[in-house]
């Protein structure tokens, strides 16, 4: 991978404490947390997230957070978008895509696109739950879909969308302390965001901000 692009110097970092994980995280403690009621944790200091406006219909979309069940603990697979594409090109992003006509729900459109994106088989993927839906200034309405992934499984990457298939430990996101928050003036609107620089990659925008839902949801001591 190239160095590290994206937004500038942050406005701050959140400097808390990382939460007490389990010896082992599995996939039935995952899936607690995800049933908890989002709206009823504590707010803290979050940024605020972009809503798209009452008189636009958004266009459906799904993504996979892939949550890899790794011996030295458990990891979140990422992709890196090819230079080329359209939209978002080069940024890290979760495998997944627009709903199609033919998709049965969410989780079939982010199974569906990982298999496409990254070869990833359906059947290594158990489904967890779900993040809560995540607006798009592109227009999007992105339904994150958990997903607990079982190896061993080979990969076989897009040439056309993915430059790249890498994991960042699940304690990384998890660690307060990487999160960085962001505000911009673009266009005449304030944009709020956040980022996660990971080794040589920066992790930011819409992906950032999905994991830090997740990192709440994890976090969040009942």
């Amino acid at each position: 991978p190239g160095p590290v692009e994206g937004p500038s110097a942050p406005d701050t970092r959140l400097m808390t404490s990382a939460p007490v994980l389990p010896a082992r995280v599995t996939p039935d403690w995952v899936a607690r947390r995800l049933g908890i009621e989002f709206a009823s944790l504590p707010a803290d200091d979050c940024l605020p997230q972009f809503r798209h406006p009452q008189d636009r219909e958004p266009v459906p979309a799904a993504v996979l957070v892939p949550l890899v069940d790794r011996p030295h603990g458990t990891t979140i697979l990422l992709t890196q978008r090819t230079a080329h594409l359209h939209a978002h090109a080069g940024q890290i992003s979760f495998p997944g895509g627009r709903v199609d006509p033919g998709d049965r729900d969410r989780i079939d459109t982010a199974l569906r696109e990982t298999q496409e994106e990254t070869g990833l088989p359906r059947d290594r993927i158990e489904t967890l739950g779900f993040l809560p839906d995540y607006d798009i200034a592109t227009g999007f309405r992105v339904t994150p879909v958990v997903g607990w992934v079982r190896p061993p499984f080979a990969l076989a990457p897009d040439p056309f969308e993915v430059a790249d298939v890498f994991e960042v430990p699940l304690a990384f996101i998890l660690d307060a302390g990487n999160h960085r928050r962001h505000s911009e003036l673009r266009e005449g609107r304030m944009r709020h965001f956040y980022s996660m620089p990971f080794e040589s990659r920066n992790i930011w925008g819409a992906t950032a901000g999905m994991l830090h839902c997740l990192f709440r949801l994890l976090s969040h001591e009942p």
